[in-house]
């Protein structure tokens, strides 16, 4: 099976998209970056040093300390596809990833993005 093509793109060409989208909205990359530690397992500098490395979105899931445990309970529709019924585990913390930063553009509070 070919693998998508968004699993060899750098992190990095996603990570200012999701900024932008929070920032539109009135929340903060403070908080984008927030998000992304609780998901991921990451602290700041090491999120910082996998941007700078322009890491792949499969590295940087592969690399990650350790996915939150409470990942599964995100729920929702992304780009018209349920997140709990992604079948590619990499795909589906992509798809994590990204309904929480639509959560947060939404407006949501932290203590409910962060289950």
């Amino acid at each position: 099976m070919e693998k998508h093509k968004i699993f060899s793109m750098p992190f990095t060409k996603v990570y200012p998209m999701y900024v932008q989208k929070a920032e539109r909205k009135g929340r903060t990359k403070a908080e984008v970056d927030q998000i992304i530690c609780w998901l991921t397992g990451y602290s700041a500098a090491a999120l910082a040093k996998q941007l700078e490395a322009q890491t792949s979105f499969e590295d940087f899931f592969t690399q990650a300390p350790a996915m939150h445990p409470n990942a599964p309970l995100i729920k929702g529709v992304v780009c018209g596809i349920r997140v709990e019924d992604i079948e590619d585990p990499l795909m589906q913390k992509i798809r994590y990833l990204d309904k929480l930063v639509d959560e947060l553009a939404k407006g949501k509070a932290m203590e409910k993005i962060l289950r």
